[in-house]
């Protein structure tokens, strides 16, 4: 990127518009962008008709987050040559893969830059609106990456994220992270308790710690504290009522991890924990260095740690050289495991990533009949867990209104369940008992105990 100019003339009221694709990772990068840019003077609208500038945060783990922002992209770009004066920019995980290519196709972007370059995320923009086009792909060395610190100016409900470490050493072969986020680095300790002290204040009472290996972190720096002793720290946050994270690796789950779950009464009895497949050769082929016998003593540890424990997985249907008997596998996995729920898709084809180059890819069709079974079976699974709550008392951490239902609030139990019950607005934040009327596949419907 060529220098910046000193400084650029404009508006005195600036809009940003941002359009996030992905996962949590990319919504707190965000939230980042959000926090910096609210300090230059930018305030965000929620419509892209007002914006002066439009930010498309992007996705590139499957093909069809890609298309979702090429079809964001025709959306905003006729807005500009309809003649409104926007300057649009490109960031997350997709520019950071194909900045080269993003820029020669589309002329009319004036900005494109990974997630290693938020940080200046007002300059590049100062530099977009100046007139000169705008390209930050390049992946920082690990001793000069900076941590974005600033609270996001619009969380405010009762949860929030907060990252640990950036990028993955993992190479597991159907995975682009590492080329997209780049080598691992974990934030300091000091720097993660401070952000959860501020998000404290702000009337936050769920934290959930983010990043690509969360049992990883602090490994690689000398003189870090562990993942585990992490959590400790985040539990003694005066006002910390409830502490998640995501995502763990099975390969990385210690004995002082299942520990913290009989410690720590804050650590709440749910884990998603990514699996992938029920069949060893698969796994192999996979680069996840675990077994599936591995991955069932970690959790029937964590159950004896915690005798209300409910997992939650990721599945990947369809993974080249699958055979119906692998497949097979990963059905009964999901019977021994008892997954409350899982993020299940079909395998995506990722340009670079080894498993392009596995022999036997499996048909389409096959893959797509394959994971409608799983889906449907998964479905069976989490209506009966929840249909097995009816008449239970449950602790809810009151989130906000139903989606669906007018005086109807909602919230989340210590296992991660979703239950809709009367209330009001202004009990958002509380925790109450409440008695499940009704089990549903996705969530429960209950009424408050007095």
């Amino acid at each position: 990127m060529s220098s910046l100019p000193e400084s650029a003339a404009t508006p005195a009221d600036r809009r940003v518009f941002f359009r996030t694709f992905g996962c949590q990772m990319n919504d707190y990068d965000t939230g980042k962008m959000r926090a910096l840019l609210a300090k230059d003077g930018w305030t965000t609208t929620d419509d892209a008709s007002e914006a002066d500038l439009v930010l498309v945060n992007t996705c590139s783990i499957r093909e069809k987050a890609v298309d979702k922002m090429h079809s964001a992209l025709g959306e905003f770009r006729r807005m500009k040559k309809q003649g409104q004066p926007l300057t649009i920019g490109i960031a997350g995980c997709v520019a950071q893969e194909r900045g080269d290519e993003l820029m020669a196709k589309y002329k009319d972007i004036d900005l494109v830059f990974g997630p290693d370059h938020i940080s200046k995320i007002s300059s590049m923009v100062d530099a977009a609106r100046s007139g000169e086009r705008v390209q930050d792909t390049e992946f920082l060395d690990l001793a000069n990456y900076a941590f974005v610190a600033d609270v996001d100016p619009t969380a405010h409900g009762v949860s929030a994220f907060v990252t640990i470490q950036k990028g993955c050493d993992n190479k597991c072969t159907f995975c682009i992270v590492p080329q997209t986020r780049g080598d691992e680095l974990s934030r300091l300790h000091g720097d993660i308790v401070a952000e959860t002290r501020a998000l404290v204040g702000r009337g936050v009472k769920e934290i959930t710690l983010i990043g690509q290996n969360v049992n990883s972190y602090g490994l690689k720096q000398a003189g870090e504290i562990t993942f585990a002793q992490l959590l400790y720290k985040v539990a003694d946050v005066p006002g910390v009522e409830r502490i998640r994270y995501t995502t763990s690796h099975p390969r990385d789950m210690g004995d002082d991890l299942i520990q913290a779950y009989r410690d720590l009464p804050q650590l709440t009895s749910h884990l998603h924990l990514p699996v992938q497949s029920g069949s060893n050769k698969i796994l192999r082929r996979m680069k996840r260095y675990y077994t599936r016998e591995h991955f069932m003593r970690v959790i029937n540890a964590l159950r004896d740690a915690r005798p209300d424990f409910v997992l939650s997985t990721d599945i990947i249907v369809g993974f080249p050289d699958e055979t119906e008997e692998d497949f097979e596998e990963t059905m009964t996995l999901m019977e021994e495991a008892q997954f409350m729920a899982s993020f299940s898709f079909k395998y995506s084809q990722r340009p670079g990533t080894p498993a392009l180059r596995i022999k036997n890819q499996v048909p389409n069709s096959v893959a797509g009949a394959r994971l409608t079974r799983f889906q449907n079976r998964q479905r069976e699974r989490s209506q009966i867990y929840h249909s097995n709550l009816v008449g239970d008392v449950v602790n809810v951490m009151i989130e906000g209104p139903s989606r669906h239902d007018e005086g109807v609030i909602c919230g989340r139990t210590g296992t991660h369940v979703m239950v809709n019950f009367p209330g009001r607005l202004a009990e958002i934040g509380k925790f109450m008992d409440v008695r499940i009327t009704r089990g549903f596949t996705h969530s429960c419907r209950g009424e408050r105990v007095e």
